[in-house]
């Protein structure tokens, strides 16, 4: 088994990774996210979307971008550590860390089987829908529902500490 950071790739390496898995016929599934402190919702997405083929690429938001999503104060973890702790989990097969605001241009380049998105989405509302429709690659809406998320973990830890 690889090592996790063994699992961290550089976009230009990942693009020919994918090529070659799906020049062999394996079924190639790219989910996405920020992944800042890593919780149960997390990890049942990422199995899910690891369900959906046989090879599972997660895409992580860079630094830049989690904070342009998420606000001030985030990212709480930076990009390189949030990429390790999703590397590490079982499931993935290769992390990529990504600048864009979305992954349109990442799903261009790679052409994946499968993009895997969370709950909090619906087929109609991902944002890279036109993209993966004229690439031909399925979206799949995986995941347990969403009731969970990183704010409302952190709302939970700052008012444990203020008790």
């Amino acid at each position: 088994m690889r090592s996790a950071t063994d699992k961290i790739v550089k976009r230009k390496d990942l693009i020919r990774i994918v090529a070659e898995m799906r020049a062999t016929g394996k079924q190639v599934v790219f989910a996405n996210g920020c992944f800042d402190i890593l919780h149960v919702g997390h990890v049942r997405y990422l199995a899910a979307a690891r369900a959906e083929g046989e090879v599972l690429v997660v895409g992580v938001n860079g630094d830049a971008g989690v904070k342009g999503l998420k606000g001030p104060g985030r990212p709480v973890l930076n990009e390189n550590a949030r990429a390790l702790m999703v590397a590490a989990l079982r499931e993935v097969d290769y992390v990529v860390i990504f600048a864009e605001p979305t992954v349109q241009s990442l799903l261009t380049e790679l052409r994946p089987n499968v993009h895997a998105k969370g709950t909090d989405y619906t087929a109609e509302t991902v944002p890279e829908r036109e993209t993966a429709d004229r690439l031909g690659i399925l979206v799949a809406i995986v995941g347990d529902p969403k009731d969970h998320s990183t704010r409302e973990l952190l709302r939970t830890v700052i008012k444990a500490k203020h008790e």
